[in-house]
């Protein structure tokens, strides 16, 4: 039988549910970890995979979780969960340097849609804050959250962008990103810190993301837009799980993977398989360019094997979760803009 998603309390359970090899990696974090801005999308289920983990492998495991928290149910399901969390701005003067040390940080905190109009947050945010985190825990190992937009548009027929492409990034917010990487590069170089940096593009599940979008389209019999006429996405539990296994890997230089499923996805093809689960025709606008943003994560998977969710399946959850009027967030990805203005 096929498993279906038919609450936000199922959604969140399946995002969070830990297998043998979250549970290896949490017995590898020493009883601490702290979680650097973990109020967005994918914070609080990666904090909930990091407590199930502990607790399947039998280990303690204290975890601080810090945010705004401009959302208080976001802090109330992670206080209910075991983890503690700590309320503050960290572009504050003084807020870095009155958090506990930890032996092992994850840094989520990221800033990119406002960008047009408001570029000196997001420089503030993904390249100032790096660079102060990079100093503030430079003994510890970091896991840092980065994003494919580091890299330039790819001809479909050459395939992803691996590791050893040349960085390009287009636009302010992708070069904010860069300048994120190289904070942690520099803290690297000058301290030694062990560093891992996650190239991720795009993590989905049933409220947001690239799979939301087209399928929320379809079902409204609004458009696809087809510019961005290719993608990658990796279901947001397979990602949450490389990022908590990404600290055996933590190097000095930084260690550097792409994060995302092993697909090549077709924009107009998606669109169809959602049309033909919700018995409409779907609608496009736009035109396909000949370049997409791709990423090709043969280096992550090597070490850690293809995503065990197949993105088939997460189709099949989407799908039913729209039709069924399920909550989303109302936070589209923008996944089909070429001119990096977010």
């Amino acid at each position: 039988m096929v498993e279906m998603l038919e609450s936000v309390e199922d959604l969140e359970e399946r995002l969070s549910r830990p297998g043998d090899a979250d549970a290896a990696a949490v017995v590898g974090l020493g009883g601490e970890l702290l979680i650097l801005g973990v109020g967005g999308k994918m914070g609080p289920s990666l904090a909930g995979l990091a407590r199930r983990a502990a607790e399947k492998a039998g280990v303690s495991l204290r975890i601080r979780a810090v945010a705004r928290f401009s959302d208080l149910e976001v802090r109330r399901q992670l206080e209910s969960a075991g983890i503690e969390t700590i309320s503050c701005d960290l572009l504050e003067p003084g807020a870095l340097e009155a958090l506990p040390d930890s032996p092992n940080v994850i840094f989520m905190a990221a800033r990119k849609f406002g960008t047009t109009g408001e570029a000196h947050l997001t420089w503030a945010m993904n390249t100032y804050l790096p660079g102060r985190v990079a100093e503030r825990f430079r003994h510890s190992r970091i896991v840092a959250f980065s994003t494919g937009n580091v890299y330039p548009l790819r001809q479909i027929a050459d395939g992803g962008a691996t590791e050893e492409t040349s960085t390009a990034p287009v636009g302010e917010y992708a070069q904010s990103a860069l300048g994120r990487e190289r904070m942690f590069e520099y803290g690297a170089s000058k301290w030694g810190t062990r560093v891992a940096i996650l190239r991720l593009n795009y993590a989905v599940e049933m409220r947001y993301g690239v799979l939301v979008d087209i399928g929320r389209a379809v079902f409204e019999n609004r458009p696809v837009d087809i510019r961005m006429g290719y993608v990658n996405v990796i279901w947001q539990g397979d990602a949450n799980s490389m990022c908590l296994r990404a600290f055996a890997h933590c190097a000095s230089p930084p260690c550097v993977l792409n994060i995302t499923g092993p697909e090549t996805l077709r924009v107009r093809e998606l669109a169809a398989e959602f049309g033909r689960l919700f018995g409409i025709v779907p609608q496009f606008s736009g035109e396909e360019a000949g370049a997409a943003l791709l990423n090709d994560a043969a280096k992550s998977q090597g070490l850690w094997g293809k995503p065990t969710v197949e993105i088939s399946r997460v189709i099949e959850w989407t799908a039913n979760w729209i039709s069924r009027g399920g909550r989303v967030l109302n936070k589209p990805t923008h996944f089909e803009v070429q001119d990096g203005k977010f």
